[in-house]
C-alpha cells in the first residue's frame, strides 16, 4: 500500500525528531544546554512536516475515506481518538514554543520545567500515537478499505499537497 508506507516512512522521522527533542531534554535538564534556534527548528518541523504535512495528509486522504466508507467503528476510530491526538499533539507544540521563547528572553526554571514538560509529554503522546496508527488504524483501513479506493489514494497521495493555513 503505497499510502501506507509513506504514511510509515514518515512516522519513521517524526520519531527521529522526537528522539532528537527527548535529548535536548535531557541536556537542558543535565547541563543547562539550551539552543533556541536548535528548539525552534524542531518546533517548526514539527509544525510544518508532522502536523502541516502528515497529519494533514492523514486526515485529508485516509482518515477521511475511512469515515466515509467504514461507518461508526471508523468515526470513532478517528474522531475520538487519532483526532484528539492531533489535537493534542498542536497544543504540546505551542506550549513548548511559548516556554522557549519565555525562557530565551529571561531564563527561569519555571520555564525550565515547561520546555522539558511539554517536550517530553509531545515525545511520549508521538509515541504512543504513532504506534496506535502503525499497528491498528493503517492495518484495519488495509484489511477494510477496497482495491479501488486504495489505488485512488495512491494517486492522491502522490500528488498531495497540504493545504496550510
Amino acid at each position: 500500500m503505497l499510502l501506507i508506507d509513506i504514511l510509515v516512512e514518515e512516522h519513521n522521522r517524526i520519531l527521529e525528531v522526537a528522539a532528537h527533542l527527548e535529548q535536548m531534554s535531557i541536556d537542558l535538564m543535565e547541563r543547562d544546554m539550551f539552543d533556541a534556534d536548535e528548539f525552534s527548528s524542531t518546533i517548526k518541523f514539527i509544525r510544518e512536516f508532522g502536523d502541516a504535512t502528515h497529519h494533514m495528509k492523514e486526515e485529508d486522504l485516509l482518515f477521511a475515506e475511512m469515515t466515509k466508507q467504514l461507518g461508526k467503528v471508523a468515526e470513532n476510530l478517528i474522531q475520538h481518538g487519532m483526532m484528539v491526538e492531533h489535537d493534542e499533539g498542536r497544543m504540546c507544540v505551542r506550549e513548548l514554543s511559548a516556554a522557549c521563547e519565555r525562557y530565551a528572553a529571561n531564563p527561569s526554571a519555571a520555564d525550565k520545567l515547561e520546555i522539558i514538560s511539554w517536550g517530553m509529554e509531545y515525545v511520549h503522546m508521538i509515541r504512543r500515537h504513532i504506534e496506535k496508527e502503525n499497528t491498528v488504524v493503517y492495518p484495519f483501513a488495509e484489511r477494510q478499505l477496497d482495491a479501488e479506493t486504495w489505488e485512488r489514494l495512491n494517486r492522491e497521495a502522490l500528488a498531495y499537497v497540504p493545504k496550510i493555513d
